[in-house]
């Protein structure tokens, strides 16, 4: 399983609601989950964010939302118990790669 993160400024709420409408509309299919905007930084996010969890990328959902995130910045990475690697060397961007507050999370000896 993945998780993609779509970030957004604040006046960007608007634009980042459409996007999050037209994956729900056209992309049913890919998602797994999909949740509302969250208007402030939460976890290791710098930004206001939306979240969407999909399975794989076997129906070409990552090269279709890079086509249509209008330019928001998005984070992909996958699900393991290895929250740290999973948020960096894991990780893949489209757009703009923004800062991810890695020290929230804690390393297993």
């Amino acid at each position: 399983m993945f998780h993609a993160h779509v970030y957004f400024d604040l006046s960007q709420q608007a634009l980042a609601e459409q996007v999050r409408q037209k994956i729900m509309v056209e992309r049913t299919d890919d998602i797994l989950a999909i949740f509302p905007l969250v208007p402030r930084r939460v976890g290791p996010h710098d930004k206001p964010m939306f979240e969407m969890h999909f399975a794989d990328n076997r129906t070409g959902f990552v090269d279709w939302l890079d086509q249509n995130r209008a330019g928001l910045s998005v984070l992909i990475h996958p699900v393991s118990a290895n929250e740290l690697a999973d948020h960096t060397v894991h990780a893949s961007w489209l757009g703009q790669q923004l800062p991810v507050h890695t020290e929230i999370f804690t390393v297993s000896p």
